[in-house]
């Protein structure tokens, strides 16, 4: 079996307003799907999917809050500089800079307006 994909599932507290922060900040589009049966909107960029679900709860709470550390997503790109700056230039919240990592990926990592952690990387193979 192979698989084809994957989506990230992020409950949120106001759909629509995170909907427009992955939208006007980090180039995402959005499909909606309001209407239906469990409300939710599908964020796309290139290969990559989040689904925004509408949480019953005004607190979001990230890995990092549950479990002590961790990302809510990892997204990988060839091109981390360019879209640091992108990001920079759009007043998204560097948390932590473009640099390698002890496990040797090159990534930065932001906070989403939900306070979810998103590292942006790719691992860096050694000769």
């Amino acid at each position: 079996m192979r698989f084809r994909g994957l989506s990230c599932i992020f409950p949120v507290s106001d759909i629509k307003k995170t909907a427009e922060y992955y939208v006007g900040n980090l180039g995402f589009s959005a499909v909606e799907y309001l209407n239906c049966k469990e409300p939710h909107i599908c964020l796309y960029l290139d290969k990559i999917e989040i689904i925004l679900l509408q949480a019953n709860t005004d607190r979001i709470q990230s890995n990092r809050e549950l479990y002590g550390y961790g990302y809510d997503a990892y997204l990988y790109t060839d091109d981390q500089e360019t879209l640091e700056k992108e990001f920079v230039s759009k007043g998204v919240k560097i948390v932590r800079p473009l640099n390698i990592t002890d496990y040797q990926n090159k990534e930065f990592v932001i906070e989403d307006i939900d306070g979810r952690w998103l590292a942006f990387g790719l691992k860096q193979f050694t000769d």
